[in-house]
């Protein structure tokens, strides 16, 4: 007898089956994806030095490492978005 997963995996299988990634798909995501690693290290570390700037400058500082904390959230939140939508072109390219 099968479980309640297994039946609900079926169902979604036969309403939107899984696409199957040829070997030069599979490639192309993975070199996206240390392309996107190697961009966020890179603003990672550029960012964090300017935080780290900022907070040796004392009470003046402290709105600028807000402000510098909150873009490096955005920058990297925008380059996993960018790394998923080319991920996702390569995938729908089946």
């Amino acid at each position: 007898m099968k479980s309640a997963y297994e039946l609900a995996m079926e169902k979604l299988e036969a309403s939107a089956p899984t696409a199957k990634l040829t070997d030069a798909q599979r490639a192309e995501i993975a070199e996206i994806d240390e392309k996107f690693k190697a961009k966020i290290a890179e603003r990672e570390t550029f960012l964090q030095a300017k935080i780290a700037e900022a907070r040796t400058a004392g009470e003046h500082g402290a709105v600028e490492v807000q402000e510098l904390e909150d873009q490096l959230r955005r920058e990297v939140a925008g380059l996993r978005e960018d790394a998923e939508l080319q991920k996702d072109k390569v995938r729908d390219s089946a």
